[in-house]
């Protein structure tokens, strides 16, 4: 079953431009001089019951569009989107029963009441029961350790508590969707691995689909085993991580500490014939080459180096999710 279904979306904003000068400026009183702008260009994909997707692009490239339209908050203008079984913008009261959001520079909190009195507000808006909300509450406060802030007004507390809350209201209703709009942007570690930990707990508890848009890409590699990559407006890459790493991955890069510092001519000396380039790091006095995917280039590298020198420490490093996607944006689909 899916979760989410979207078949041709598309959303035009019209773009206002001002006239030059006093006369310019009169003219605008009575005509406006403006152009169409498409943010999201006609596009199709569909999200399964129960699966976390990580929807990522650089910045406006039709993120947060997309998902304001999926929850109902932007009225596309074509296309069809089916979310939960109903149309977000024509069932809109029953739709909002049935997910959950947060956006990371947003609040749904009320700023100068206590965090518990803003759960009951939002307990009474989605009609939950005193049982439900008791049962399911009091799991989701303990797990995001809040329990301490409740009886704060929620301008009192930090980024990374507030957060914790805003996910936690998002939850009151149980939905069995999630959109996470940034959730993790500013926060710091210890936060951030709280939060992925119990995404992952609801995730497995209640089978509850979260679609997660992020420019962390550390939370997409935690959580998401599938990515939709959008690019001005158009999905370039809808697949699983591992195959997007397996595509566009430019080789892994080996690292040697030595006993005592060679020259890079020696190295070169060492592994000629083998189709590789070495790199110093001056400062680390780590020195360094990068191969392709090839596991047996990566063991004759290894192996001649080791047989000629002294070697203190060898790291082999995959490249990051962070460097594959900014090779994708900076070079094209190729």
């Amino acid at each position: 079953m899916n979760a989410i279904e979207v078949k041709d979306l598309r959303k035009e904003f019209k773009a206002y431009s001002s006239r030059a000068g006093l006369k310019g400026a009169f003219r605008d009183l009575f005509t406006r001089n403006y152009k169409i702008v498409p943010a999201v260009n006609d596009i199709s994909f569909t999200v399964k019951q129960g699966e976390m997707v990580g929807y990522i692009g650089e910045n406006g490239a039709g993120k947060s569009t997309t998902i304001k339209m999926l929850t109902g908050i932007l009225t596309p203008t074509s296309g069809e989107i089916i979310v939960n079984g109903m149309d977000p913008h024509k069932e809109r009261e029953k739709f909002v029963r049935t997910v959950g959001v947060v956006f990371g520079q947003r609040s749904q909190l009320w700023w100068d009441i206590a965090v518990q009195e803003s759960f009951r507000l939002l307990k009474k808006v989605y009609k939950v029961s005193d049982a439900d909300y008791n049962s399911h509450m009091d799991h989701v406060i303990k797990t995001l350790d809040i329990e301490p802030l409740l009886d704060r007004p929620v301008r009192k507390l930090s980024l990374g508590q507030r957060m914790r809350c805003e996910l936690a209201a998002a939850l009151i209703h149980n939905p069995p969707l999630l959109f996470l709009d940034e959730p993790t942007i500013g926060l710091d570690v210890l936060v951030k691995l709280k939060i992925r930990d119990f995404l992952k707990e609801i995730n497995e508890k209640y089978n509850t689909t979260i679609l997660l848009t992020t420019h962390d890409l550390t939370d997409i590699e935690a959580l998401c085993e599938r990515v939709v990559m959008l690019d001005e407006g158009n999905i370039i890459y809808d697949g699983s991580l591992r195959r997007m790493k397996e595509k566009w991955a430019e080789g892994r890069e080996i690292q040697f500490e030595f006993l005592e510092s060679p020259e890079l001519a020696r190295l070169e000396a060492i592994t000629k014939g083998l189709p590789v380039k070495w790199e110093k790091d001056e400062k680390s006095q780590v020195f360094k080459t990068v191969t392709g995917d090839d596991d047996e280039l990566v063991s004759q590298i290894i192996a001649a180096t080791v047989a000629s020198l002294k070697v203190k420490d060898v790291k082999i490093n995959e490249p990051s999710t962070e460097e594959i996607v900014r090779n994708i944006y900076e070079r094209g689909m190729v």
